[in-house]
């Protein structure tokens, strides 16, 4: 009798035909965990790709979306008010949402969710349905997260900051108890993401990465 597969290579074999939409992706690391596990992920973002004219292809499984968060940020209020005349441009954050929605709704995925940091998005998506933190899931800093979706919430691994293991070079600001990735420079990078290969040209791409162990676990509930 010839040996069978083992079973990561039967896993593999299986997903290999289930297409993730990674849309304004970046970096890939949200749907690391599907590519690493077989599936046949593809990445929607600029230069390459633009998801305003995309069209998804059939058979589309699941739809993960991470739009530009820059005109619904509440940290934006900081550099408003240093430069006088700027204003949020709202009708262009929303035109790269509204274009995740219509490949969401084209493609009809087994699951799909969309996630911006914790802001002014909200105004035009109502109440989000699920909110994180990255040190729920292990990942030691702040960043609070909303995603709106149709999917299974991933399994927090912590539920009290003080349980979470530190990582003593993370900078914390003055009066705070916990690091806060939107005051973090890319230098911090190999700290956060010891395992992340692409080095961030900017700050604010080494803030819009993915936290792991939030990619794992979403991973892990939504297959």
């Amino acid at each position: 009798m010839g040996r069978s597969l083992p079973r990561s290579t039967k896993n593999m074999l299986f997903n290999r035909d289930k297409i993730i939409l990674d849309l304004c992706g970046g970096t890939g690391a949200w749907s690391k965990p599907y590519k690493e596990a077989g599936y046949d992920v593809r990445v929607i973002t600029l230069p390459e790709n633009n998801v305003i004219d995309y069209i998804p292809p059939k058979n589309v499984y699941g739809v993960l979306a991470a739009p530009p968060c820059t005109e619904f940020s509440p940290a934006l209020e900081t550099r408003l008010m240093s430069n006088e005349g700027d204003c949020r441009d709202f009708e262009c954050g929303m035109n790269i949402v509204n274009a995740c929605y219509r490949i969401v709704f084209t493609s009809n995925p087994i699951f799909w969710a969309i996630e911006n940091p914790s802001g002014f998005l909200h105004k035009w998506l109502g109440e989000s349905d699920y909110d994180f933190h990255p040190w729920y899931f292990g990942d030691p800093w702040t960043k609070r997260t909303s995603i709106w979706g149709k999917f299974y919430i991933p399994k927090a691994i912590y539920f009290n900051w003080e349980d979470v293991p530190k990582n003593e070079n993370l900078y914390i600001r003055p009066g705070r108890k916990k690091p806060s990735i939107a005051f973090l420079h890319k230098s911090a990078q190999k700290d956060c993401f010891p395992d992340f290969k692409h080095e961030c040209e900017n700050d604010a791409e080494f803030r819009a990465i993915t936290p792991p162990g939030f990619a794992r676990a979403f991973f892990e509930a939504n297959q």
